[in-house]
Formats: C-alpha cells, structure tokens, sequence
C-alpha cells in the first residue's frame, strides 16, 4: 500500500538506546488516503514518539468496511511490506512480474531493495468487505541495497500455548519460524485468544514489542485495548499477560531488537539522508528504470508529492 497522504509526515529516525519494559497506549489517528475512492486508515507507528518498534517501521489498519481498492502503481525504497488480510482480497502486481490475489491466511511479503513499485486492486468491480493489516519493515544497510524481490505465503506455521494459537507472519514466536525472508532478528504474529480466556504470551527480553488488536478486546495490566490503538511494551519482558474480552481477541504482536540505524522516512521511502529521498523522488517522476512500469495499468501511477521546504534531518524518538 502507498501512503497516499498528500501531505506526508515526516519521520526522522535516530537509533534508540536501550528501551526498558513498560507499557504505553499509542492512540491511532486517522489518515484519510487521496485519491478518488478514498479510504480512511488507522495509522499508530510511525509516530512522534515512538518511530519505530524494532524495525517495524509503518503500521496501517483499514477497514472493516467495504471498499473498492484502487491503488496504482506507486514506489517504495529501503523496506518491506507486510500485507495481512482479515477479511477480503487483493490482487498484487509489481515490477518483478508478481500477479497475485493475497486472501485471509496468507502473507503478502514485498522487499524493494533498492527500488520496486506495485499496485494493490480489489480482484473485482464492486466494492468487497476488506480488513486489511498493512506494516512496513525498514531493511537494515547490508539488505537495502540489494535487488527487489516478492514472495507470497499461503501455509504459514503455528504455535499454541495454554488459550492462544499464534500464525507466525515473519520472525520467530514461541520457538517456531516463519519461512518468510527477514533481515533483521523480528517476529510478527497472528495470535488469536478464546472469549474470556487469561493467556500468558512469551516474549524474547531482548526485543522491544507492541500489540495491535484488530479484533475484539484485551486487557493488558489495566488498559482496555480494542481495534485502533498499539500498547507499546518496551523491552526486557520474557512475557506478557492479556485477558481476552467475551467475545475473544485477535492479536497481532510486532518487534524486534532495538534499532540501531538512522533513517529518515517520507511518503514511501525508507532512507538514511535527505539527498537519497530526493534522489528516489527524482527517479519516480522521471519514470527511471530504478523502479520499472507494472504491467496492466497502461503507464498510470501515483505522482510523488512535493518535498517539504526544509532539509530533512534524523532527530531522536521521546
């Protein structure tokens, strides 16, 4: 997904200390996305006191609700996309030849090394109900470089405990690993939790973490989560605690070990300085090869926005 916000954020990143256990509510707000069948997303991380969790850098949820998606092609730099679907279905199509429909169950995993553009359309002509999960990962030096690439998942491993089952997305969860490519220590999971149920999920100390709930409710040392805010764990923790709501829970749990690389992030572009964001920008405008042409869009695409009038600096997380 493109972040279609005509006016970006800017999110300056600078590498983080040591984060300590603890537990704060990141309230989402609202991102309204351009275009002519516009949606409005919930959007938590990247945010201004909390950047990053991990590498995870870029956390949407859309939906649910009906929708009709239309997003043309439109460049990414430095990243990878993670799409995880609730509900509904959508037809992927970049510039390495992938053509696929990513349905509930499956992971879309998109790596743009050093440039790829994609697009994402409901299969069909009217709108369907969609829930959609869309997370970036920020590639670290050694990978983000490199060239781009896709792979989709349509069996992915799980692990259970006492009143949760988890599907491992990306990463490592309660000893079982995803086959998904990763290139930095992560784990994302799927972690479903029965009505009322008290679980206790294991965590590695020396990962920060985070947990959405796309789907019913939890509480978590005191604070009621629903869909829209992240609980920010901090790091330290081998474990967490949760009750799930009458109805149960749908979790997904991020994380990472902290951080050590600057990046500055603008519209969809993960750098390391502002001169590598113009450098990308100028090659999506002038149709350079760096990023190619998806096929079946006739050559229509998203144009990049204009570049805020200052320099574009890394500044510390809060």
């Amino acid at each position: 997904m493109s972040d279609l916000d005509p006016a970006p954020d800017t999110i300056d990143v600078a590498p983080v200390g040591h984060p300590r256990p603890q537990l704060r509510i990141i309230e989402a707000r609202e991102v309204p996305l351009g275009g002519v069948r516009a949606m409005t997303v919930s959007r938590t991380i990247p945010e201004r006191t909390l950047p990053t969790v991990g590498a995870w850098c870029f956390a949407d949820e859309a939906g649910p609700a009906p929708h009709l998606t239309r997003v043309l092609p439109h460049p990414h730099i430095g990243l990878q996309t993670v799409s995880w679907l609730l509900a509904g279905s959508i037809r992927h199509r970049d510039t390495v030849g992938s053509d696929v429909i990513v349905r509930p169950g499956q992971l879309n995993l998109m790596t743009s090394g050093a440039g790829i553009a994609h697009s994402e359309f409901t299969p069909g002509d009217d709108p369907e109900p969609v829930h959609l999960l869309q997370l970036w990962i920020a590639l670290p030096e050694h990978a983000r470089h490199g060239a781009p690439a896709f792979e989709q998942h349509v069996d992915l491993p799980v692990a259970q405990g006492a009143g949760w089952t988890a599907t491992v997305l990306i990463g490592s969860f309660a000893g079982v690993t995803s086959p998904a490519t990763a290139y930095t220590p992560l784990v994302g999971a799927e972690i479903v939790v029965g009505p009322g149920e008290g679980v206790s999920l294991p965590l590695q100390p020396g990962f920060e973490h985070a947990v959405l709930v796309p789907r019913g409710s939890a509480t978590l040392e005191g604070d009621e989560l629903a869909s829209g805010p992240l609980a920010y764990l901090g790091a330290g923790r081998d474990r967490v605690e949760l009750v799930a709501g009458d109805a149960g829970a749908t979790l997904l749990l991020i994380g990472g070990e902290p951080l050590q690389e600057e990046l500055v992030m603008w519209w969809n572009f993960v750098g390391r300085d502002h001169d590598e964001i113009v450098a990308a920008r100028d090659a999506w405008e002038q149709h350079s090869t760096r990023f190619g042409e998806v096929a079946g869009h006739d050559g229509a695409r998203i144009p990049a926005p204009p570049l805020p009038g200052v320099r574009l600096a890394p500044r510390r997380r809060r």
